[in-house]
């Protein structure tokens, strides 16, 4: 029997979670006020009161049977680190006793050395520091029979540069809520004290047979399959895409629900989505900060969880050629302390003066800096997937729909006066209710749409953290914020200056501005016309990341200092050299190793079966024509093996990170995909028995 059948479901929720239910029980009233303070309004933690907290917190975990404690971090690798120490202190007479101090709580030690760094950290400079980050609760998880306090922290060098996710959000955190206090205050609100970010991380991914992926060492080593022909059935009758889930599915969804639920992550929807194997869950939206934290331990579960029920969980962004990939939509939005959501148009958005100040900050943000945005999820994966027809393109554009794109037209002309309504919907049967019809539709192939009262940014991968992309959405919202606060704040005539502003704004960004269908080539060369960049690969689009314009909006708003953001500009060529330079190696040991001898037992077997056929009298026609085919690609796949380790050896000795990331895109990349054709070609011809990998049709099927 399930945990949640132990418990309801309310109960469940967040029981293993240092919440503000379990700080308000456990802690002094005047120790959890200060905490409260520092969490709710941000102002800044009382170090004094850091050992009381840490003995509430270690008796709260003991109680719950842990022995040990974690500085749990987000390093530039991308996914999560961590470093466990006991509660035991031996006494000196051969005893020990628990402890856990206010210091162990707020300061950890882990080898700032061995993690990604830029060429900030020398390899003999091993000093690095994890800092407790209070406004993400502290939580209990248990791996096995290993029960552990994980803590949410910081990761920074000896220094004091930011070697991880969490540092630059938290600052990016910061940065808008100045801002956007000012613009409030201009518009005349005074009662509203802090402004935060939102996040919703809907969450892709595959579910494959564990025992299939142990056999395709692509798919081990690099996530992604780097050979397989399509199946005969792929995608094609659209019957995965909200289908009924299959009861094994089900079971590991009811067991990762409540895992997440126990963690206080709020798993709302769940579903199939286009691809076979493949699925979605999402969340409801939490703080920007805790999301990102959420949505890690979200990945994190999911493959410990499908392992369990006999799975591999694939959050590659293609892990298969010619179906569906996998993204991750980073649904944004921006609320007050006293619950105003921001992005909330209302029932009269043309006359609601303080949602399209915030929406045309958002519009402008996401115009100036399209190609920082870019950045943010320039990824190998996702090379293969943006610009397909299931992933926005690679071109950045805002979706704004019907009622929105007309006031913003009314706006560029002067005012606006009025907004289009949705009316209701009726389907001509009695038994069927007449509902509201929403005043504007959906776009899904927009990478950066306006749903209602938030902006989806739907090009981000599903192997990606959260934390780039926010931080980054933040500090470009939070400069439009600066410039507009510059000119309204202290103006005699409000609603005058916001209209002059609105409808300057309405003429220069409108190019931004598209709600039609991004996946046409139509929109590729309208795109060009207007001036927007279309960056088309990573290594672009991580360069794009150090152009002046971009590097200075970090650095004015203190997000990342320059050393950081060069530091990460490296980081993140250096991830891609090795990602591409794992897979062209895999790829190698697969072709030689694995398919070429079985290929070549096949012809072996054929041409004897040609012998045989010609000695008894008879004329093998079909053998022999399968066996020129087979043959020629035989050759050809030797030839293409030789060509992919040369170029991979000249990529590997091409000099800097830049020029090897560079060589491993235009070398590497088409050699791998050359020697692939010739490898799926002959995967079609060669007889079953004798191909040594679990097929596409046997992946995405198996149940």
């Amino acid at each position: 029997m399930s945990e949640c059948c132990k418990k309801e479901l309310p109960e469940l929720f967040g029981s293993d979670v240092f919440n503000d239910a379990v700080q308000r029980a456990r802690l002094p009233k005047n120790i959890y006020k200060k905490l409260r303070e520092t969490i709710d309004e941000g102002k800044e933690l009382d170090p004094a009161i850091a050992d009381v907290v840490a003995n509430a917190m270690k008796d709260w975990a003991l109680e719950k049977g842990a022995t040990h404690y974690c500085h749990w971090f987000q390093p530039m690798t991308g996914i999560t680190a961590e470093k466990h120490d006991s509660f035991i202190s031996p006494t000196g007479s051969g005893q020990v006793m628990l402890e856990f101090s206010g210091k162990d709580l707020a300061q950890g030690e882990p080898d700032a050395s061995s993690f990604p760094s830029g060429g900030i950290r020398a390899t003999f400079e091993a000093r690095g520091y994890t800092i407790w980050d209070c406004t993400s609760p502290v939580f209990i998880k248990t791996d096995g029979t290993n029960t552990t306090l994980f803590i949410p922290t910081s990761f920074a060098s000896y220094t004091g540069e930011a070697l991880d996710k969490k540092t630059p959000l938290l600052r990016s955190m910061q940065a808008l809520n100045k801002q956007a206090v000012r613009v409030l205050r201009a518009l005349g609100n005074s009662t509203s004290k802090r402004v935060t970010a939102t996040l919703g991380g809907e969450q892709e991914y595959f579910l494959i047979d564990r025992p299939l992926v142990e056999k395709r060492p692509d798919l081990v080593y690099t996530g992604r399959t780097l050979f397989g022909a399509p199946p005969p059935k792929g995608q094609e009758l659209e019957d995965q895409y909200f289908g009924a889930i299959h009861e094994r599915v089900a079971s590991f969804m009811a067991d990762l629900n409540e895992a997440l639920w126990k963690l206080g992550v709020s798993a709302k929807t769940q579903h199939n989505e286009v691809a076979p194997a493949q699925h979605e869950l999402a969340p409801v939206y939490a703080t920007v900060n805790i999301g990102v934290d959420h949505n890690q331990l979200t990945m994190e579960l999911m493959q410990r969880i499908a392992r369990k029920h006999g799975f591999v969980c694939l959050l590659h962004e293609k892990p298969f050629a010619g179906v569906n990939g996998s993204g991750k939509h980073n649904n944004w939005a921006i609320g007050t302390d006293d619950g105003i959501n921001l992005l909330n148009p209302g029932n009269n958005p043309h006359d609601n003066m303080q949602f399209l100040v915030f929406l045309f900050a958002v519009i402008r943000a996401v115009h100036k800096y399209a190609s920082l945005l870019r950045a943010t999820v320039a990824t190998p994966g996702n090379d293969h997937r943006l610009g397909a027809n299931e992933a926005p393109p690679a071109i950045v554009s805002v979706f704004l729909g019907d009622q929105l794109t007309d006031i913003y037209q009314q706006l560029k002309q002067g005012a606006a006066s009025s907004s289009k309504q949705g009316g209701s919907l009726k389907l001509g049967v009695t038994t069927l209710p007449t509902i509201p019809k929403d005043t504007t539709d959906r776009n899904r192939t927009s990478p950066f749409a306006f749903t209602g009262n938030k902006f989806e940014f739907r090009m981000v991968g599903s192997s990606q953290s959260l934390g780039g992309p926010n931080f980054v959405l933040n500090t470009i919202v939070a400069e439009t914020l600066s410039e507009m606060a510059d000119k309204l704040e202290g103006v005699k005539d409000l609603n005058g200056a916001v209209q002059n502003l609105l409808q300057k704004y309405a003429k220069e960004h409108e190019a931004i501005i598209y709600n039609g269908d991004n996946y046409t080539e139509a929109w590729v060369k309208e795109a060009a016309k207007r001036g927007l960049p279309n960056i088309r690969n990573c290594v672009d689009g991580i360069h794009a990341m150090i152009q002046p314009e971009n590097a200075k909006v970090f650095i004015k708003h203190g997000v990342l200092p320059e050393v950081e953001v060069h530091a990460r500009h490296e980081i993140l060529l250096e991830n891609y050299v090795k990602v591409i330079n794992i897979e062209a190696r895999t790829a190698l040991q697969m072709a030689r190793r694995q398919i070429l001898p079985h290929v070549m037992k096949f012809a072996g077997d054929l041409a004897s079966g040609i012998n045989a056929v010609k000695a008894a009298g008879a004329k093998p026609v079909a053998q022999g024509k399968l066996l020129k085919v087979v043959n020629a690609g035989i050759a050809e796949m030797s030839s293409l093996i030789d060509a992919l380790e040369a170029a991979t050896a000249k990529a590997a000795d091409a000099g800097h990170a830049d020029k090897k990331a560079a060589a491993y895109r235009d070398l590497v990349i088409p050699a791998m995909g050359e020697l692939r054709k010739v490898v799926d070609g002959l995967e079609t011809v060669v007889g079953k028995c004798y191909w040594p990998l679990p097929t596409y049709g046997e992946m995405l099927f198996s149940r």
